[in-house]
């Protein structure tokens, strides 16, 4: 297949390393550097060069906040028969975008990423494809994604979200929240050596990747649920109940079970 992937961040240069084994992969990104570092591929200085390579696949993996103006500026010059697919973390604008465009559509979001994951070894990694997008499209990446031993889920875009800010804000959070408290000067306990390496990593990444994690609509129920439960372990601290604390215990180990 003939595959062309705009936006050569960690996640577009990842699925051009992985899928120019099996297909004919072209790369456009506006800083031609990140594009030539990639060996095997076709270079596409600009995006109507799409027009003479003719992709039968076309992936959008630039920010959320840059990926309906990346849309606008290539699909001129896709095959009409092109299906178009997004990689974002936040679904937010995909449905009416879509819903609008003549194209059919993969939109899918690789839960894993270069801080955390052995990008070399990705079983036992999790991927969300979107309900709504076409069949033909949707089953191409599923036997991309179970050929790296990976768990595919399947959720409506609403789905998506509200699952997003669950699985992705509440852990952000938490780790913004000790980021934001934490005393450099402090000797670490093993506990906190942990904490410290995951915000560390969580931090490393792309100003753009953490906004549009928080700016989900659903992010903000979230941190008002986290903020209700530090309030009432304010209220047992300060109360020094021996046996409430003891019950609070137990739902938080109940939770996590």
């Amino acid at each position: 297949m003939k595959i062309a992937i705009s936006g050569i961040g960690h996640m577009g240069a990842w699925l051009a390393k992985e899928l120019r084994r099996d297909h004919e992969i072209a790369l456009y990104d506006r800083d031609e550097g990140r594009s030539g570092a990639i060996e095997c591929v076709t270079v596409l200085p600009l995006p109507s060069w799409l027009a003479d390579f003719k992709p039968e696949l076309f992936i959008n993996a630039v920010s959320l906040r840059n990926t309906i103006s990346a849309f606008e500026e290539s699909v001129p010059y896709l095959p009409k028969d092109c299906i178009i697919c997004d990689v974002l973390s936040i679904k937010t604008d995909m449905p009416d975008y879509y819903r609008e465009s003549p194209f059919s559509f993969v939109s899918m979001h690789p839960m894993f990423g270069p801080t955390f994951a052995n990008m070399d070894s990705l079983r036992e990694e999790n991927v969300v494809i979107i309900s709504e997008s076409d069949r033909e499209g949707a089953e191409f990446f599923k036997g991309f994604f179970t050929g790296l031993g990976l768990k595919i889920f399947e959720y409506s875009f609403q789905e998506h979200d509200r699952m997003m800010a669950h699985s992705l804000t509440l852990p952000f959070i938490a780790s913004m929240v000790f980021a934001a408290s934490v005393d450099a000067r402090a000797v670490p306990g093993t506990t906190f050596k942990k904490h410290m390496a995951i915000t560390k990593g969580l931090l490393s990444e792309d100003d753009s990747l953490l906004t549009e994690i928080l700016f989900n609509p659903y992010s903000i129920a979230e941190v008002e649920k986290a903020t209700s439960r530090l309030e009432f372990l304010k209220h047992v601290i300060r109360g020094k109940d021996d046996e409430e604390l003891a019950a609070f215990f137990k739902k938080l180990r109940n939770n996590i079970l």
